[in-house]
């Protein structure tokens, strides 16, 4: 246990990105704003708290939730943005300071974090130790990262996508997979989870450049653009003519209402979430879910939150499938915390290619 010398503490800058104002449709930069504060490199006296530099920060669609206010808080996943505080999300980070017996000086930990080159964890039950450092630490901010450490939290890619595709979509081989937002953190690995699965797998991407790496990188079968689309269902058609046995969405809107001409009988549309709808102020009105009857198509709104015990059995296998080199993992990587609000706006206008993730420090 430290942090308990009478010494007088190093203090040092601590930049932090702070809510400036609550957001109504899309988020911008000016919505944010890049203070410039201090800290003491210690836990103060008679608390037991563990002081961390942040080396990641983890970039994700349900952070733009917290930004806005909302009258009926109980109703949401989490609580609401401050403004004047810094922004919340997971982070990785090393223990610099400790009061908490589970932790020491050194020690490379993960879990939820402010935005902020150092955060004093008043928690720290809530942080985890790296558990395979061999590994880039920047995917303990994504494909192993682990909702138990904060139970409202709806994002986790890496159990998002395992539980999501593996237990709710159950495939079998043979399977026909449709992927939305394919490049995306949970998108990519739902993709090569396909694969490993034997299925035939089709993503949708924003970019060209994000098709070539569906097609390329992540090995999915096809892949289409679906800026450069006119006709978002016909596009399905063409690649699924015999129609899809499992639509993993993260998307909804017009894709969603799309993919539903397409799902075959006893289809499953697994729902784990829809960028397309959280900035509008006045959702897209999906038309085709009278399908869903006729064709006995089975429609799971998913949420993490109901998988927390899988985390350690899928941990292990995410990670085996990385060192194997059968699931790849693509990130796109800011440098320094003043981008930061640059790369959380642009998450919704599809400039991220990957995992979008921010480095602080390096190790």
């Amino acid at each position: 246990m430290e942090g308990s010398s009478d010494e007088k503490a190093e203090v040092v800058p601590n930049k932090k990105v702070v809510l400036r104002r609550h957001v109504t449709g899309f988020p911008t930069v000016e919505d944010m704003e890049i203070v410039a504060d201090t800290v003491e490199l210690r836990v103060p006296a008679g608390l037991t708290a563990v002081l961390i530099k942040n080396l990641y920060l983890s970039c994700d669609p349900w952070m733009r939730e917290r930004m806005t206010r909302h009258d009926d808080a109980d109703a949401l996943l989490a609580s609401d943005f401050v403004v004047g505080e810094a922004l919340i999300n997971f982070g990785v980070g090393k223990v610099i300071d400790s009061t908490h017996p589970k932790f020491k000086a050194g020690d490379l930990v993960w879990g939820m974090s402010t935005w902020e080159e150092y955060t004093l964890i008043t928690q720290p039950e809530s942080l985890m130790k790296i558990n395979h450092p061999e590994l880039p630490l920047s995917y303990y901010t994504g494909v192993l990262d682990d909702p138990m450490l904060v139970n409202y939290h709806p994002g986790m890619t890496g159990l998002t996508a395992y539980a999501a595709f593996m237990e709710v979509g159950r495939p079998k081989s043979g399977d026909f997979v449709f992927v939305s937002a394919a490049s995306g953190a949970v998108g990519q690995i739902v993709g090569q989870l396909a694969k490993i699965a034997g299925c035939y797998v089709v993503g949708s991407a924003g970019s060209d450049e994000k098709v070539n790496l569906l097609k390329t990188k992540l090995g999915f079968d096809d892949a289409f653009n679906y800026k450069s689309e006119t006709d978002i269902a016909a596009a399905l058609k063409r690649r699924f003519p015999d129609g899809i046995d499992i639509y993993l969405d993260s998307v909804g809107g017009e894709t969603l209402d799309a993919a539903l001409l397409r799902m075959r009988r006893g289809g499953k549309v697994v729902v784990c979430g829809m960028i397309s709808q959280y900035n509008l102020q006045e959702p897209y009105g999906v038309r085709n879910l009278y399908l869903i009857v006729p064709n006995a198509i089975n429609v799971y709104g998913f949420n993490v939150t109901g998988y927390f015990q899988m985390y350690a059995k899928v941990e292990e296998e995410m990670a085996g499938y990385i060192k194997e080199g059968k699931v790849v993992v693509v990130e796109d990587v800011k440098e320094g915390i003043e981008s930061a609000p640059a790369a959380l706006v642009g998450l919704f206008a599809g400039r991220n290619v990957g995992k979008q993730l921010v480095v602080i420090a390096r190790e």
